[in-house]
């Protein structure tokens, strides 16, 4: 098991959109939504690359995650948490205090994108597009893998220029 322990234009193809609106936690309209309690054995769940807050015993020091590959988190003072889903899967969330005591153990589950998102079938290849408003492309695991490749070369490109350290390629 793994664990991590933290501190403190459309082509052919057959179109599958999947459409949901749902906010997370933080805020809206300048007033803070308040973090959702979790208590032990109950059930997180949260989309695909989105943050929430969760409030999880005060005394809480470290927060283990039973698959980092599925989903982050870090401890805040008073017991605040925030988690940020990673990849589709279920998981736990193991709250700690300084001695080690189990304070909580929940179920943690990372649900798919919460925006209307577009996947492309090519074959087996596919791709995913986010329409809010118009289409993007959208780096989502279990895209092609040369689609996913150069959405994250582009990205890297942009946040490299963006920070001075690197020209845009002609």
């Amino acid at each position: 098991m793994m664990a991590l322990a933290c501190r403190r234009g459309v082509a052919p193809g057959l179109f599958l959109v999947l459409a949901s609106a749902v906010f997370t936690f933080g805020w809206f309209g300048g007033r803070s939504v308040a973090a959702e309690a979790v208590s032990p054995g109950s059930m997180v769940r949260i989309h695909i690359d989105q943050a929430r807050i969760v409030k999880l015993p005060e005394r809480t020091a470290t927060l283990v995650i039973g698959n980092p590959l599925i989903a982050d988190a870090v401890v805040q003072p008073g017991g605040v948490a925030v988690i940020t889903g990673k990849s589709y899967g279920a998981t736990n969330l193991v709250a700690l205090d300084r001695a080690g005591v189990t304070l909580s153990d929940s179920a943690l589950q990372v649900l798919g994108p919460a925006d209307k998102v577009v996947l492309v079938y090519r074959g087996i290849e596919r791709e995913t597009y986010s329409c809010m408003p118009n289409c993007e492309r959208r780096t989502t695991v279990g895209d092609s893998a040369g689609y996913f490749t150069a959405n994250l070369n582009q990205i890297s490109t942009i946040g490299s220029v963006a920070q001075g350290s690197a020209t845009p390629q002609k």
